[in-house]
């Protein structure tokens, strides 16, 4: 053992949660925009070193929990910029939501830290010899396995538990050229084959090297399948997009380059619609599905609401929209529906996507169902209200949920599935499998989340797009709008912060994937059988 690994490992046993701390840092470094995702295979490969350590399961759930603060806080900084643009709390106070939401959800790592070394049983103090030895805890196959699956697993339950929080799931740092497995395993079971491939780095560390050419020839043969796969995929695809190119979908996404400073400014309203106006405006006779972003116009659409709400009246709403289409075109867009109450009164609303013809009848609506905690709502709202907290969303009243994933048909432009904003990172939850759409329409508003929070919005909406083997479109109103292939890559974008549209036609849809058959049972099956054979593994090794 050389000098440095001893005062490293003497390092890592006189102060591991500050170790994980700087581990989680840096292991988020490989989410977008940064991308640098061999630091998060080195920094994994650490944290598991450092579990493997632990002489108690007090002390892996300890350093679980450090890594995940460290992960989270740097990985979600972008919520922190939410803050700047309300005056009814501090700016600071984003910093505070930060670090509160990390601390939370680190208790996830924690669990899965724990649990993998629960499972292997580390301790082994008797053939330990001198404190600092790396060699006694080496980590088994056993433990590699079981923290892999539970990795997994707690990732899945993230994803629900308390209304669920699924951003940045460690997969995604695979996509698109190694995402492939998620087609079957979907988004959580592709986490645990990336936590699998970090493992490697630390056989390879151990001098375990059959066992570490063992896994990478699993892992390889995996995705090496689910590639060809997908590759078999795309030349049905192309097969059924040959033809004319009139019969092909014609789309054009609008991207404004309003800032969420100016989005709610009513003085602005007239020159933020003639943004949208001015780049929407009619090209030639070609049938068209205009897309606009999330909550693009403040304007009601829709009638019976009490008159101080409207600002025009919705016809007049609906005719500024009409001066923009083509005969044929069609209209989907960001716009608010109100709920009212037997006596009249507004006691809710929706953050909704409709459906806006030619001629100015309205068609099918989406209504958001995934809801942003305190920024589209705010939970216990006597209590919170009181202590003088509020939405970050402009207004006193809350959104409401929808009913879920739908499918609306669009007629000559194919069904569409709806996903608004965030909701395009719950991996299971953004189509309705018993009537699958052509395309994902996500439309958002990723003006509130600063640098970081749009490129990785636009990573997460790729997995989706792998995922259930569908085109995802995003239209956002400062970027990053996009059309993604259903294997993944980004085919036409439009930068944050400029002002722009893409006319282009919908890529093809595969056929369902597994994933998109069968949902979340397949990646939590995949970590049971994983959490199964590290047992049988330990079983054995005794």
């Amino acid at each position: 053992m050389t000098a440095l690994s001893s005062r490293i490992a003497a390092f890592a046993d006189r102060w591991p949660k500050l170790l994980a701390l700087t581990l989680g840092l840096v292991s988020a470094t490989g989410f977008a925009p940064l991308n640098l995702w061999p630091l998060t295979f080195i920094t994994f490969a650490g944290w598991m070193a450092l579990v493997a350590r632990a002489p108690r399961g007090r002390r892996a759930f300890g350093t679980g929990w450090a890594f995940g603060v460290g992960h989270f806080i740097l990985g979600l900084n972008w919520i922190a910029t939410a803050f700047t643009y309300q005056a009814a709390m501090p700016a600071w106070l984003g910093w505070i939501a930060v670090g509160l939401l990390s601390l939370f959800l680190a208790v996830y790592p924690a669990l899965a830290a724990w649990g993998a070394w629960a499972i292997t049983k580390f301790v082994t103090p008797a053939k330990a010899g001198a404190v600092g030895s790396l060699t006694p805890t080496a980590p088994t196959l056993s433990f590699i396995l079981a923290f892999a699956a539970l990795w997994a697993l707690t990732e899945w339950l993230r994803s629900w538990l308390f209304t669920g929080f699924a951003w940045n799931p460690l997969s995604v740092i695979a996509v698109p050229y190694f995402a492939a497995p998620s087609r079957w395993i979907g988004t959580y079971g592709t986490s645990g084959l990336v936590f699998l491939a970090a493992a490697i780095l630390l056989l390879a560390c151990y001098r375990r090297r059959a066992a570490a050419l063992a896994l990478f020839g699993t892992l390889f043969a995996m995705w090496g399948a689910a590639t060809l796969v997908q590759l078999s995929d795309n030349v049905d695809a192309a097969v059924r997009s040959k033809g004319p190119a009139d019969e092909r979908t014609a789309i054009t996404i609008v991207q404004p380059n309003i800032g969420q400073q100016d989005k709610w400014v009513g003085g602005k309203a007239d020159a933020n619609f003639a943004k949208l106006a001015r780049l929407t405006g009619p090209k030639d006779d070609t049938p068209r599905l205009i897309l606009w972003p999330e909550a693009a116009i403040p304007d009601y659409l829709e009638t019976g609401y009490p008159s101080v709400y409207y600002d025009r009246s919705p016809a007049e709403a609906r005719a500024r929209l009409m001066d923009l289409m083509n005969p044929d075109d069609l209209m989907l867009l960001g716009a608010l529906k109100l709920e009212l109450d037997k006596t009249g009164e507004v006691v809710g609303a929706r953050n909704a996507a409709m459906t806006v013809h030619a001629d100015g009848t309205l068609g099918p609506r989406y209504d958001k169902a995934h809801l942003v905690p305190y920024g589209e709502y705010l939970p216990m709202r006597p209590l919170l209200s009181a202590l003088g907290l509020s939405r970050l969303a402009p207004g006193d009243i809350d959104f409401w949920p929808g009913p879920g994933p739908q499918t609306l048909d669009l007629g000559a432009f194919g069904r569409v599935g709806l996903q608004i904003c965030y909701e395009i990172i719950f991996s299971g939850q953004v189509v309705d499998r018993a009537n699958r759409p052509d395309f994902i329409f996500n439309p958002s508003n990723d003006a509130w989340f600063g640098a970081w929070g749009p490129p990785q919005h636009l990573a997460q909406a790729r997995l989706r797009a792998i995922e259930e083997g569908l085109p995802v479109v995003r239209a956002t109103p400062t970027g990053i709008s996009a059309v993604i292939d259903a294997d993944g890559r980004v085919l036409k974008s439009l930068p944050m912060h400029q002002a722009g549209r893409i006319d282009t036609t919908l890529p093809p849809p595969h056929a369902p994937t597994l994933f998109a058959r069968f949902g979340n049972i397949l990646p939590v099956g995949f970590a049971l059988l994983l959490l199964a054979l590290a047992i049988a593994f330990r079983r054995r090794g005794r």
